[in-house]
C-alpha cells in the first residue's frame, strides 16, 4: 500500500518537474534516528528511479531535531556531539549513494553537504535571535548559504562541461577534506612514555614517574621490619567470624588489612631492589640464592608459561547465560599477544568478536627497544585500523629519543603520522621532552611542533605541562595543556590518585578552554569511589560518579534515580532537564 502511494507522488512530482526544474533539492530526515542500517535504501531507490540519478546532483541533506543529545558510545559515556553528527550524516550519504549506485559517491569529497536544523521551541537563540545549535553555529544561514551556492554552481556548469559531474561537491567537502588541526594538536599534545629494554635486558619496567634513583631504601626497609616483627596471626573462616560480634569483626579486619598492606609494601620495596640490580647488571636473587626464573633449555631465556587470562567483562543482558567461557584461552608463549576485541553492543549468543589486537615489543640489536601495536576493526559496512609503533635510543643515563609511525582513521580517511621525540633529564626532579610530527591525511600534509615539561615535587604531587602547535596550508591552531597528579599516601599500593587537567586551543580566531578533574578513592576496605568532572568556555560539561562495592550492595539501588527522574519527566513533559 505505502510503495503504491508513493509511486504516484513520485509521478506527480516527476510531471511537474518537466515544467519547472528544481534548483536545490533538500532531502529530510532525522538525526535522532537510532540505527546504523541502510534502512531507507529501498525508498531512496525509488526516488531515484522514479526522478533519475541527476536529482541528488543538487541535493542537500538537511537533518532536524539537531538539538537531540547524543547516545551512550561503546565505552558507556555519551557520544561527543562531533562524532554523533558525523555518524548519523555517514549513514545517510552511504544510503544516497548505495541507491545511486556510483562508486564515486563514496568518496567523502563527493558526498552531499550536510545541514542541520532545529525549530524546537526550546532551542537556544544568540543576540540577533537566530537558533543555535549545540555546536555553536545558526542552522539557517548555513542552510540558505548552502542553496545559494549550489544555485550558483549549477549555472556556472553548465556553461562549462565538467569533466566529473560531480566535480562541484568538491568545493562542500572542505570539512572533510581540510584536516582536523584541533584533532591533531590534542594528539601531538599527548605524553607518550618511551619504549624501555624489559628488566631481564638492563631496562625498567616501573612506572615512568617513578625514578628507581629517586627512591630511597630506608622507607621499604622500615615496613619490612615492621612486617617481620608482627606476630603471627591466623586467618578465620566465616563460621568463626560468624561467632564474634561486631567491634571484633571491625578490629579483625583492620588488623587484617594493616598486614596485607604491610606485605604489598615489603613485595614491592623487593621487587624495587631486583629492578635496581637488573639495571647494574646483576642477577637478582631472592633470599634462598634463586634467581627466581626458570630456564627454557633450548633458547636458553627464561622458560614461557602458559597462564589463563582473566575473563572478559561482558555487557549487561537479560539472558541468564554466562558466555564469559568462551572468551577463555591462554596467555600465548610467543611473544605477539593477540587478544579479541568485544563487540558491548552485540546481540545474545553470538559471538561478539569486533576485531583483533596485536602487540608486540622487541629490542633491536639488544639496544633498540620498540613497540607495535595493531588494532583492526571490521564489519559488513567498515574497515578501521589503528597501528602504534614506535623505537628509541637511550642516550646514557640521562636522555633518550624515539621515532614513530601511526595509523588511525580521522573520519572516513586515513592518517600516515610520523613523529619523533627527545626526552631528556636536566635535573633530578625534571624531564624536558621536544617532538615534531608530520601528518598526510588525503592531500594534506599538517606538521607540528611541542614542547614539554615534566616536574615532580617530592612523593606524591606530578606536573605535567605541554605547549605546541599544528600547521597546514596556511591554517595554525595552537595549544597548551597543564595537569597536575597527586598520589595517595600508599602509591602505587591503593592507587588512589586525583589528576586535575587544564586545556586551551585557538583555532581560526576562536579559543577553547577545557578544565577536568579526575579523583579515584577507596571507601571502606571494598568499596572504591571514582569521580570525573569536565567543563568548557561554553559552560557545557559533565559529571561521572562510578561506585564500586562488593560489601554494600545497597549502593546498587542508586540506579534507580533516573528511572524515577525519567518516568517523572515523561509525566510532566513541559519541566527543563536539570
Amino acid at each position: 500500500m505505502e510503495q503504491g502511494a508513493n509511486r504516484k507522488v513520485l509521478a506527480s512530482i516527476k510531471q511537474y518537474m518537466k515544467k519547472c526544474p528544481p534548483d536545490v533539492v533538500v532531502y529530510v530526515d532525522r538525526l535522532d534516528s537510532q540505527t546504523r542500517d541502510l534502512n531507507d535504501l529501498p525508498l531512496l531507490r525509488s526516488i531515484t528511479n522514479s526522478l533519475g540519478s541527476s536529482i541528488w546532483k543538487n541535493a542537500i541533506v538537511a537533518l532536524t531535531h539537531a538539538a537531540s543529545a547524543p547516545p551512550d558510545g561503546p565505552s558507556g559515556s555519551p557520544l561527543s556531539y562531533e562524532v554523533f553528527v558525523a555518524q548519523r550524516s555517514h549513514v545517510v550519504q552511504q544510503s544516497i549513494a548505495q541507491a545511486v549506485g556510483d562508486l564515486r559517491m563514496m568518496n567523502p569529497s563527493l558526498m552531499n553537504p550536510v545541514c542541520l536544523v532545529e525549530n524546537h521551541p526550546s532551542c537556544r537563540k544568540n543576540r540577533d535571535g537566530h537558533k543555535v545549535l549545540p555546536n555553536g553555529q545558526t542552522w539557517r544561514p548555513q542552510l540558505l548559504l548552502l542553496c545559494y551556492s549550489i544555485k550558483v554552481l549549477s549555472e556556472a556548469s553548465s556553461l562549462s562541461k565538467p569533466q566529473d559531474p560531480f566535480d562541484h561537491r568538491k568545493l562542500f567537502g572542505f570539512r572533510v577534506r581540510s584536516p582536523p588541526l584541533p584533532y591533531l594538536l590534542s594528539w601531538l599534545l599527548q605524553s607518550r612514555s618511551h619504549p624501555k629494554l624489559s628488566a631481564d635486558q638492563g631496562g625498567e619496567n616501573g612506572d615512568s614517574d617513578i625514578d628507581l634513583d629517586d627512591l630511597s631504601d630506608s622507607d621499604q626497609e622500615e615496613d619490612e621490619d615492621e612486617y617481620d616483627k608482627l606476630p603471627p596471626f591466623k586467618a578465620l573462616r566465616k563460621a568463626q567470624l560468624a561467632k564474634l560480634d561486631k567491634e571484633q569483626r571491625k578490629a579483625y579486619f583492620e588488623e587484617y588489612d594493616y598486614r596485607v598492606k604491610l606485605l604489598q609494601k615489603k613485595q614491592w620495596g623487593e621487587e624495587l631492589r631486583r629492578m635496581r640490580e637488573l639495571k647494574k647488571g646483576k642477577p637478582a636473587v631472592d633470599e634462598y640464592g634463586n634467581t627466581g626464573e626458570d630456564v627454557d633449555p633450548e633458547t636458553g631465556g627464561p622458560a614461557s608459561v602458559p597462564v589463563p587470562l582473566p575473563d572478559m567483562v561482558l555487557p549487561p543482558s537479560f539472558d541468564g547465560d554466562n558466555p564469559a567461557f568462551r572468551y577463555r584461552f591462554l596467555e600465548p608463549t610467543s611473544q605477539f599477544l593477540a587478544r579479541p576485541v568485544l563487540d558491548t553492543h552485540g546481540w545474545d549468543h553470538d559471538c561478539g568478536y569486533d576485531g583483533v589486537n596485536v602487540e608486540h615489543s622487541l629490542a633491536i640489536a639488544s639496544q633498540f627497544p620498540a613497540a607495535v601495536s595493531v588494532q583492526l576493526t571490521k564489519d559488513k559496512k567498515e574497515f578501521n585500523i589503528h597501528l602504534d609503533s614506535s623505537v628509541s635510543a637511550k642516550h646514557g643515563e640521562n636522555g633518550s629519543t624515539m621515532a614513530g609511525f601511526d595509523i588511525q582513521n580521522v573520519g572516513k580517511q586515513l592518517a600516515y603520522v610520523f613523529r619523533g621525540e627527545t626526552k631528556f633529564k636536566n635535573l633530578k626532579k625534571n624531564k624536558t621532552a621536544a617532538g615534531f610530527s608530520v601528518t598526510f591525511l588525503g592531500e594534506n600534509v599538517a606538521t607540528g611542533l611541542k614542547l614539554e615539561d615534566h616536574i615532580v615535587v617530592g612523593k606524591r604531587l606530578v606536573l605535567v605541562g605541554s605547549t605546541g602547535t599544528v600547521r597546514s596550508k596556511g591554517d595554525s591552531a595552537y595549544g597548551a595543556n597543564l595537569e597536575m597528579r597527586l598520589r595517595g599516601a600508599d602509591f602505587p599500593i591503593d592507587q588512589d590518585q586525583s589528576t586535575l587537567g587544564l586545556s586551551l586551543v585557538k583555532w581560526r580566531g576562536d579559543l577553547a578552554l577545557g578544565a577536568n578533574f579526575q579523583s579515584q578513592l577507596s571507601v571502606g576496605r571494598n568499596s572504591k569511589v571514582a569521580v570525573r568532572a569536565g567543563l568548557n568556555n561554553k559552560m557545557s560539561g559533565q559529571i561521572t560518579v562510578r561506585t564500586s562495592s562488593s560489601d554494600q550492595l545497597q549502593i546498587a539501588l542508586t540506579a534507580m534515580l533516573p528511572i524515577v527522574m525519567a518516568i517523572y519527566k515523561s509525566i510532566r513533559p513541559g519541566l527543563s532537564p536539570i
